[in-house]
């Protein structure tokens, strides 16, 4: 059950988070995720909120105020091949809806063991 946080800065309509967070839905649908495995949330902050560097290590083009920061909350045990295709998948679909550059996008895997999930009810389904 992958949980995504897009964080991006103000404002942002809702066309533009809606194709983010579908491109990164249909990465992860391609990778593996079931369709109806759909937890994400947005966090929009002004500028002063959210600070980010234009170039930090090695973008090729300055970040600009369209930067999306997406970080991507996974179970444990996938391989960096698949993490590869995963961001690969969600860069082409974000070059083509909203149109983002590349070099705007900065996505960043965190894992945690499957006992660490209660989907409801205080269930630990993985235990």
């Amino acid at each position: 059950m992958p949980l995504v946080t897009l964080t991006v800065r103000k404002p942002k309509s809702l066309a533009f988070k809606d194709a983010v967070l579908g491109g990164v839905h249909k990465a992860l649908v391609a990778s593996g995720v079931p369709q109806n495995d759909l937890f994400q949330r947005v966090l929009e902050l002004d500028s002063e909120d959210f600070r980010f560097d234009a170039t930090y290590p090695d973008a090729k083009s300055p970040r600009t105020d369209g930067f999306v920061l997406i970080e991507i909350l996974l179970s444990v045990g996938r391989s960096v091949k698949v993490k590869r295709k995963i961001l690969i998948d969600l860069i082409e679909h974000l070059g083509m809806e909203p149109g983002l550059n590349p070099e705007s996008v900065m996505v960043c895997f965190k894992e945690t063991a499957w006992e660490n999930w209660s989907f409801a009810g205080g269930r630990l389904l993985h235990t």
